[in-house]
């Protein structure tokens, strides 16, 4: 009832939140595949995807929402105990999951989060039934395992981070190498391989993330000089990312100040000095209403298409690409986690209304130099690509699929200015020599748009789905899993030459396989 709801909400949102009376919105110019120049390349594992430590191991995780009254906490120090739940271990061998998870492929998954700070690894294949003091979580060799066998199911490379808590410190407070030495190690033994690291999940707010009481840039600083050495020793084909932080955007909307153990990115980077071989950041544009008694700032699903809303993207980019300027010049960008909105995503997060935010999302921060984009996450929580329960597919799963099939890792300029309520975004097609595909959102939801198309396309639109679905359709028709959990065919169709509306809060990409494009070859 919760997902009929809000899709109900969802889409009386999309069809009220601005006036009737919008004019079209057209281009300046029509569109020329063949020109469009070269303004970089991602990696092409850009697309990816988090599954939390938490999912790996079980735990107290987001509260799915139920349409009772949420938690009131007092103040926002903290988050009420009654936000979350216990959620039993991800079976990564599910069949559904491994067959959605590979058609993403080939991706990052991260295995990280504010559970990893404090993970223990028990080396034996007797776990104790506790964990140890100074830890909060055991992951086991049998739970690491099913991580390392999913990964080589379904074309993906892991990204982790290590344990920081107080159980991995000596007696003078220093962060020590034993337990990520025996992981690592354990992990060659059983074929596995580690693409890249930070040192912990979001050292910004290390006070509320297992950092020891009154860890400070300067034991941030020493210790990531420890774990650089130690990863120049035991393991130099990780890359080492950092600093991995969150919530520091200077803008109306950002998290408050004063969260507990805060420490600027600014002094972490300053401490910790050269050693990072990417600059790692996170992004949410606001809390989910689960943090709203918190004071966490919100949003709301009526402004989901907004410009303001879509921008914040490249607000957090601008910020922590001036830090890796200064800090770690000509160091790649990695967005190593982001969604809707934090504390779980919000009830609308994943469905279609959020789809605008995600491909959005992706568009900028190719076209802005970004290498890799995590999603948060894959099958967990309202933020999730996939259904928690069933691992049926959500809007965002069906636009994350349109993306990898049609946009390459060559970024093209779009050659035709973005505009309000009209984003456009071009890369080179995929497995098609000189072929382009243009992404064109209309995020004005009821104005139509216009482009100019001087050659045939194969034309895939994305609109809203009917109220009880939290799928998308695809040129009109619902998009669903087929027996055995087949997916659909995804066909464009034949987009003639020409001048093409857009209708109002919908997203096309268009694929010209003809358009001979010399960066593209």
């Amino acid at each position: 009832m919760i997902r009929r709801a809000t899709m109900a909400m969802a889409t009386t949102a999309l069809a009220l939140s601005c006036p009737l009376a919008a004019q079209p919105v057209t281009t300046s110019a029509p569109l020329n595949p063949a020109g469009l120049t070269r303004i970089g390349t991602i990696d092409p594992r850009f697309q990816s995807y988090n599954v939390e430590m938490l999912e790996v191991v079980g735990g107290e995780f987001w509260k799915p929402y139920d349409g009772k009254p949420l938690p009131q906490s007092q103040g926002h120090g903290g988050i009420d105990p009654a936000a979350y739940q216990y959620r039993p271990p991800i079976d990564l061998g599910n069949a559904r999951l491994r067959t959605l998870a590979k058609a993403l492929g080939p991706a990052y998954l991260r295995v990280s989060g504010t559970w990893a700070n404090s993970i223990y690894f028990a080396d034996s294949d007797t776990p104790p039934a506790q964990p140890p003091t100074g830890f909060k979580n055991i992951l086991t060799r049998a739970q690491w395992r099913g991580v390392v066998d999913f990964a080589r199911a379904v074309d993906a490379r892991i990204i982790t981070s290590f344990a920081i808590s107080p159980g991995v410190r000596d007696a003078e407070g220093k962060w020590t190498d034993d337990q990520a030495r025996r992981w690592l190690a354990y992990t060659r033994s059983i074929g596995g391989d580690i693409a890249a690291a930070e040192f912990m999940n979001e050292p910004s707010i290390a006070g509320i993330s297992g950092a020891p009481k009154g860890y400070d840039a300067a034991a941030y600083g020493r210790d990531f000089r420890i774990f650089r050495q130690f990863i120049t020793r035991e393991a130099p084909g990780i890359l080492v990312l950092g600093p991995g932080s969150a919530t520091e955007t200077r803008a109306p909307w950002a998290m408050p100040s004063g969260i507990p153990g805060s420490i600027a990115s600014e002094a972490l980077l300053a401490a910790a000095g050269p050693g990072i071989d990417a600059f790692s950041y996170h992004h949410y544009g606001a809390a989910s209403i689960r943090c709203a008694s918190a004071h966490f700032p919100q949003t709301r699903i009526e402004d989901a298409l907004s410009e303001e809303w879509l921008g914040r993207t490249s607000l957090t980019r601008d910020f922590y690409a001036g830090l890796r300027d200064r800090f770690a010049p000509n160091k790649p960008l990695w967005l190593t986690e982001g969604a809707d909105a934090a504390c779980g995503g919000n009830p609308w997060g994943g469905t279609f209304p959020d789809s605008f935010r995600y491909l959005d999302q992706l568009g900028r921060l190719a076209r802005s130099g970004v290498q890799v984009a995590i999603h948060n996450t894959l099958a967990a929580s309202n933020y999730a690509l996939l259904d928690p329960v069933d691992l049926a597919p959500k809007a965002n799963y069906w636009a994350a699929l349109l993306w990898h099939r049609l946009m390459g890792s060559t970024v093209l300029d779009a050659g035709i200015a973005s505009r309000e309520g009209l984003h456009l975004y071009a890369h080179c097609q995929p497995g098609t020599k000189g072929g382009v595909t243009l992404l064109a959102i209309n995020n004005s939801p009821n104005a139509p748009s216009s482009l100019r198309l001087p050659l045939a396309a194969r034309r895939y639109t994305l609109s809203a789905p009917d109220a009880a679905s939290a799928s998308l359709r695809l040129n009109g028709a619902l998009l669903t899993l087929g027996k055995k959990d087949q997916l659909p065919r995804m066909h464009g169709v034949l987009q003639a030459a020409g001048d093409v509306t857009l209708a109002p809060a919908t997203i096309s990409f268009f694929a010209m396989p003809l358009a001979n494009n010399p960066a593209c070859r």
